[in-house]
C-alpha cells in the first residue's frame, strides 16, 4: 500500500502497519523491557505541600528572585527553562509513558506477552499500588516557590499520558491485562477526568487562551474516550467549534498568542500538533471535525496549510527564531501522518516519515505528546 492510496478510510491492520517502521517500534519495545520499576514515590519533592503519591513540579520559566537575599518570590522568564526546578516526576511519568506505549505497539504488532507483561507491570505499579500509585490530580503541578503551591497550568504536565488510553486497549487482548487491572486503570482515569473538570485548577486550565487549554482539552477527550463519558466527548466537541478554533486561530491559520511567544515555532507546532490530536479523537461519521469550518473558513486544514511550508522548509519562517532549542524543530509529530490520513494528502505523510523520530533534545521530546501514533491507528 503507497502513501498515495492510503487514507484514513483504509480498513485493514495491515494498510495501516505498512506505514511504520516495526524493527524501530520492536526495538525500543526490547529497551523498555530492561526498564526499571518505575514509581512516583521514587523521588520525593521536598518543597511540595503533598505527599509521597502526589505530582509535584516546578513552572518551567521562574527562577530565583536576584533581589532578595532566599530568592523568593521566583520572579518570570518566558522562553527561559530554569535547569534547577524539580522535575522528577516529570521525567518519571514520561519515562512511564514512553516505555508503556513502546512496550504496548509492539505488542500489538507481533503478540509477544513478554511486552505485555511489563507494560501491565508498569502501569499497575505506577497507578494502582498502594505503596507506589500516582494520585490521580494534579494540585501541586507547576508551583512557584513563593508564590504557590500548585497551578492550573499545570495540568499541561500529563498531557504526555495520553498515549496511555490507547495503550491499555491494545493490551486489553492480553491475559496479563486482567479484568481487575483493567477496571483499577479506568477509575484511575475516570477520577483524573472527575478532578480536572470540577477543580478550580482544571476549570482555570480548560479557560485558558492559549495552548494550555487546548491541551486540557485534549487530555479531556482522551480519558473521555477511554471512560465512555459521552457528555465530556460532546462538550469537547463543542468547545473545539465555539472556542479554541474562533479565539485562537487567526484568519490565516496561525495562531497570533504562540506567535507572540520567544518560542514561536515551537509554540506553533505544539499547538496545531494538539488540536489535530484533538480532531482526531473526537471526529465521528456524524460530527466529522476534520471538514468543520466557521464561516470565515477557519478550520484545522487552514491551520495545517498556514504551517505546513515552514515545517517542510524551515529556512523559509518568517518569525524570529525560538530563544532556546530552535534547531531541534521540525520533529516527527503525529499530527502531521493523522491530518495526512484523515485530509487524504500524502505530502503530510510523506514529511512526517522525513522526520527524525528520537530527537535527542529533551525540550524537543518533552513537547511531543505522542510516542507511538502506531497505538491511536489500530
Amino acid at each position: 500500500m503507497t502513501i498515495n492510496k492510503l487514507s484514513a478510510s483504509a480498513a485493514t491492520k495491515s494498510e495501516r502497519l505498512s506505514l511504520f517502521d516495526l524493527a524501530w517500534i520492536t526495538r525500543h519495545a526490547d529497551q523498555s523491557l530492561q526498564a526499571d520499576p518505575i514509581h512516583l514515590t521514587a523521588a520525593v519533592a521536598e518543597k511540595s505541600e503533598g505527599s509521597i503519591h502526589d505530582y509535584y513540579s516546578n513552572g518551567d520559566y521562574w527562577w530565583p528572585n536576584p533581589e532578595t537575599a532566599n530568592g523568593l518570590p521566583y520572579i518570570r522568564r518566558d522562553g527561559e527553562s530554569n535547569p534547577d526546578n524539580f522535575d522528577a516526576h516529570r521525567l518519571l511519568l514520561r519515562q512511564m509513558r514512553t516505555h508503556t506505549a513502546n512496550l504496548a505497539a509492539a505488542y500489538a504488532v507481533t503478540g509477544n506477552e513478554a511486552y505485555a507483561v511489563k507494560a501491565v507491570q508498569l502501569l499497575k505499579e505506577f497507578f494502582l499500588d498502594e505503596a507506589t500509585r500516582m494520585n490521580p490530580n494534579l494540585l501541586y503541578a507547576q508551583a512557584i516557590p513563593g508564590i504557590c503551591s500548585g497551578r492550573g497550568v499545570g495540568i499541561i504536565d500529563t498531557l504526555h499520558i495520553i498515549d496511555i488510553p490507547p495503550a491499555i486497549e491494545a493490551l486489553k487482548a492480553s491475559p496479563a491485562m486482567t479484568d481487575s487491572i483493567y477496571e483499577g486503570l479506568k477509575q484511575w482515569f475516570a477520577d483524573y477526568l472527575n478532578w480536572m473538570t470540577t477543580h478550580e485548577n482544571g476549570i482555570q486550565e480548560m479557560n485558558a487562551d492559549n495552548n494550555h487549554a487546548v491541551c486540557w482539552f485534549v487530555q479531556a477527550a482522551a480519558f473521555a474516550w477511554f471512560t465512555h463519558n459521552e457528555e465530556v466527548l460532546n462538550f469537547c466537541r463543542q468547545s473545539f467549534k465555539e472556542s479554541l478554533l474562533p479565539d485562537q486561530m487567526a484568519p490565516d491559520g496561525s495562531f497570533p498568542r504562540e506567535l507572540a511567544r520567544t518560542k514561536p515555532y515551537g509554540y506553533a507546532i505544539f499547538v496545531l500538533d494538539n488540536l489535530v490530536t484533538l480532531c482526531h479523537i473526537l471526529s465521528t461519521p456524524e460530527d466529522n471535525l476534520w471538514s468543520f469550518k466557521l464561516s470565515d473558513g477557519r478550520g484545522i486544514s487552514k491551520g495545517l496549510s498556514y504551517l505546513y511550508p515552514y515545517l517542510n522548509d524551515k529556512a523559509s519562517w518568517p518569525y524570529p527564531p525560538d530563544v532556546e532549542h530552535f534547531e531541534g524543530w521540525p520533529a516527527k509529530v503525529s499530527s502531521l501522518l493523522f491530518a495526512g490520513l484523515a485530509l487524504h494528502e500524502p505530502a503530510y505523510i510523506q514529511l512526517w516519515d522525513r522526520f527524525d523520530p528520537d530527537p535527542t533534545d529533551m525540550e524537543i521530546r518533552r513537547n511531543i505528546a505522542i510516542r507511538q501514533p502506531l497505538l491511536w491507528l489500530i
